[in-house]
């Protein structure tokens, strides 16, 4: 029987989306949600717990939504059900706006005993996800610096996601990427099972791969590297205490990066395409392929997840507008900024010189310090970059930075997006591809834009 203050919260929570709608306020991702838990605070764990295939809950710095999206694929090719926050609104209220969206009038979801639960949850979320969804497996990509006014120094980061586990249920697995030795941290102490993920593939070894955001071991030693890839992340080893890289039970070989897509051997195995490429995205999939192996998903639905795997908004989205392709690449941190920048320069060895528009906002949910900027290794594409656009509420921000990167003189400083996007058309040719490189809200105010022309089909919240 369902609990009368749920049923109650999932009226209000529908009525509140049905007002959204028709006023037009935002896509009804996080206000419903919000009103709902006002009514029942415990909405999610009374909504969410009543899945009974169980639930995943995947986490990290970077590549949380695409992660969530091929399990979701695989879900899909084992003809799973499922309840997924696929918009990528990932507190609370977005999870509770997801699952009230699923429930029927009388606050109960349908079918919900054969039904799973899929939930991509932010960093500091985390524990209060954890302790109301109790989930079989818990993801965790990988930790980075990211908006120090938001989240403070990734130290803080790794006690949140530690007092998550002490909510969690002890039979639950942890998913843990063994070649970042902040998130495989996480399984000293843990008494159940864990699966690790890893890249395999000395080709991508590198020495200029970017600044470190974890140099110490708990112990005080310092990593040393035998292969490393990008940041912190690659074979790592403690140079005081036992601590090394675990051997991962899931692992990528034999990996090459194209425009539109990657190939991949998943254990030294048959080779998968998907489409979606970067080094970033080969660790995204191994973390997918891991979180399905932990929750019984079939290898042949994983690997028709893989190759069916679709970018989330503004991830490797492709925009077409006027006869130009707008090729999209979130970036919100030096991390993931880097890596955009790596796969570009590659990008560039068969197509040189890009064309790229560079968007730089300081919204709360972008962070508003951005002197995380002087972090990024923007140097690696100056040769490559021709024509280039700065836009964003801190443009001329941008267009300093790029001047000590040895970028040329952008074609254009805007800050409002529609400006820019004119200034982009009027500075391209047909059937050119532009490579834009926007942080979150950015892409949001690009996006609207380019909804408002007709070139995508829905807005964001």
């Amino acid at each position: 029987m369902t609990n009368p203050r749920t049923a109650a919260a999932v009226v209000a929570g529908k009525l509140a989306s049905a007002a959204s709608r028709a006023l037009r306020r935002g896509g009804g991702t996080a206000l419903p949600g919000l009103v709902a838990e006002r009514v029942d605070p415990a909405l999610v764990a009374h909504l969410g717990r009543t899945l009974g295939r169980g639930r995943i809950v995947v986490t990290g710095t970077n590549g949380k939504t695409t992660t969530s999206r091929i399990i979701a694929s695989a879900m899909d090719a084992d003809a799973m059900p499922y309840v997924h926050n696929r918009e990528g609104s990932n507190l609370m209220r977005g999870m509770a706006s997801t699952l009230l969206a699923e429930a029927g009038i009388t606050g109960g979801i349908r079918s919900a005993r054969d039904t799973a639960g899929l939930f991509e949850t932010d960093e500091a979320t985390m524990p209060a996800a954890v302790a109301a969804l109790q989930p079989r497996v818990l993801v965790f990509t990988n930790l980075f610096r990211d908006q120090l006014d938001r989240y403070g120094e990734v130290d803080t980061v790794a006690g949140l996601w530690r007092t998550a586990l002490e909510r969690a249920p002890r039979d639950a697995t942890l998913v843990l990427n063994a070649d970042d030795p902040s998130v495989a941290e996480l399984a000293t102490g843990w008494s159940g099972p864990v699966h690790w993920f890893g890249l395999d593939d000395p080709a991508y070894a590198t020495d200029g791969a970017g600044a470190y955001d974890a140099r110490w071991c708990a112990c005080g030693g310092d990593y040393r590297y035998d292969s490393r890839y990008f940041a912190h992340v690659g074979h790592w080893r403690c140079t005081k205490c036992e601590r090394r890289r675990p051997s991962p039970q899931t692992s990528a070989s034999a990996v090459r990066l194209g425009l539109d897509s990657a190939r991949l051997s998943i254990d030294g195995q048959e080779t998968v395409t998907m489409p979606l490429t970067g080094l970033y995205n080969v660790y995204n999939a191994l973390a997918a392929v891991a979180a399905c192996r932990a929750f019984g998903i079939g290898d042949e639905a994983i690997r028709q997840g893989l190759a069916h795997a679709q970018p989330a908004f503004g991830r490797q989205e492709v925009v077409e507008i006027e006869g130009r392709r707008l090729r999209l690449y979130l970036a919100k941190n030096p991390a993931g900024a880097n890596q955009v920048l790596f796969l570009l320069r590659e990008i560039a060895r068969e197509r040189p010189p890009l064309k790229v528009a560079v968007l730089l906002n300081d919204r709360y949910a972008d962070g508003q310090d951005v002197s995380w900027t002087w972090d990024v290794d923007f140097e690696v594409l100056a040769t490559s970059a021709g024509r280039w656009w700065a836009g964003g509420d801190r443009a001329e921000d941008l267009a300093v930075r790029m001047k000590y990167a040895g970028w040329e003189r952008p074609a254009a400083v805007e800050h409002e997006a529609g400006k820019l996007l004119d200034a982009i058309l009027a500075g391209t040719d047909w059937g050119d591809d532009v490579f834009v490189i926007p942080t979150y809200t950015a892409m949001l105010d690009l996006r609207a834009e380019l909804h408002g022309r007709g070139a995508v089909a829905g807005r964001l919240e």
